[in-house]
Parts: C-alpha cells; sequence; structure tokens
C-alpha cells in the first residue's frame, strides 16, 4: 500500500478525507503527522493553492501528496468569500467570524437570493515536480441561511443549506454529506482519474 500525505491541517477536512480514502488503496497520513507546516495559500486561483500544497507536502516528505482548496461563493456577493473563505473576518480558520460577517453581508438579501455552492479542487502529485498532476473539482449547490442549523460538519456547514434534502451541511449525515458535497465529488472524479491513469499504465506495462 502506498504512502500518501494528505496536505492540510484542517481537521474538519482530514475527516472527510479518511472517510472518502479508506478503501482507496493509500495508506494516508497528514502532513502534520510528519512534522510539515502549512504553506502560505499565495494562489490567485483554487487550483493554484491546491498546488501549491500538495507541492510543497510532497518535497518536504518525498511521498506522493495530495492537496486540496475549497471555499463557499455567494451569487450575491459575486463569488465571495470565494478564494478567502477561510480568512473572511480576517484571522484564518476563525470559522465563527467568518460566518459572522458572511450573514451580516446578506442581512438584507432575500431567500431567493440567497443562491450559493461549495466548490472544491484537489489535486494529486506523484513527486513535488510532477508535471501531471491529477486535477479533479466538485461542487455542491444550496443556498445560505439566515441563521445557523445543526452543530455537525466545520467551516460555513452551519448556513448552508442543501437544497434537495432541505437539511443545513452541519444537520446532514456524514455518509450522506460524503457522497453529495464538493469533495466527496470532486474526490471520487480524482479516484475514476486514478483508476484510467493506472489502466494505462498496465497497457503500456
Amino acid at each position: 500500500m502506498k504512502r500518501l500525505v494528505i496536505a492540510s491541517s484542517n481537521r474538519g477536512k482530514l475527516a472527510e478525507f479518511n472517510a472518502l480514502l479508506h478503501d482507496s488503496g493509500f495508506d494516508c497520513v497528514t502532513q502534520g503527522e510528519l512534522g510539515v507546516e502549512d504553506i502560505e495559500e499565495t494562489g490567485l486561483t483554487f487550483v493554484e493553492n491546491a498546488l501549491l500544497k500538495a507541492r510543497h507536502a510532497s518535497r518536504v516528505t518525498g511521498l506522493p501528496a495530495l492537496g486540496d482548496d475549497s471555499g463557499l461563493c455567494v451569487d450575491a456577493l459575486d463569488g465571495a468569500p470565494g478564494l478567502y473563505s477561510a480568512r473572511y473576518a480576517g484571522g484564518h480558520g476563525n470559522a465563527e467570524a467568518n460566518i459572522d460577517k458572511l450573514l451580516a453581508a446578506l442581512s438584507d438579501v432575500p431567500q431567493t437570493q440567497r443562491g450559493a455552492h461549495f466548490y472544491a479542487v484537489i489535486v494529486l502529485v506523484r513527486h513535488a515536480d510532477d508535471p501531471q498532476p491529477l486535477i479533479a473539482e466538485g461542487e455542491w449547490h444550496g443556498r445560505v441561511l439566515e441563521a445557523r442549523r445543526g452543530d455537525g460538519g466545520f467551516g460555513y456547514d452551519p448556513v448552508f443549506l442543501d437544497t434537495v434534502n432541505g437539511v443545513s451541511a452541519a444537520e446532514i449525515a456524514p455518509a450522506l454529506k460524503n457522497a453529495i458535497s464538493h469533495r466527496g465529488l470532486a474526490l471520487a472524479s480524482l479516484r475514476q482519474k486514478l483508476a484510467r491513469r493506472a489502466q494505462g499504465e498496465v497497457e503500456r506495462a
């Protein structure tokens, strides 16, 4: 089983990745377990940031690495907080402050105009200088609630309504969330690409 470094220190993300990758054939280890610190996210796109994280983790450890970047894009805010979702209120990863700022920004916006989607991109590199990283993306559409609902999940989950199931992302069962979320869909796409790459390598052997 090949070791794979997960280039994230976000505990919520790590829990989801562990659940989604448990039967992938990889022995997953977090970058924190290997003493790898977070790299500054200086990219101008989700893809650039995911690549920065993956290449950094791979370079430090010498192992294949998986990096991701994601965010909440709100229609009424022209796609904000988007790329800056984790630091929307200033400090990185302050979910409560980020949600408060988001709800304040949408205070005068009616429910019918609060459409939003989570976006995720996942990148897998075989080594730090991999010229052909596998890149997969996923989107989860819904709308922003007027107040928090539920105590599960992380980040913006308490104020994101999955309109198909009628529950917030913080109320949804973990197994269902992993099947329909932006991160779950991106990882499912990545696994398909991994299978096609492996098949191609077998055919060329």
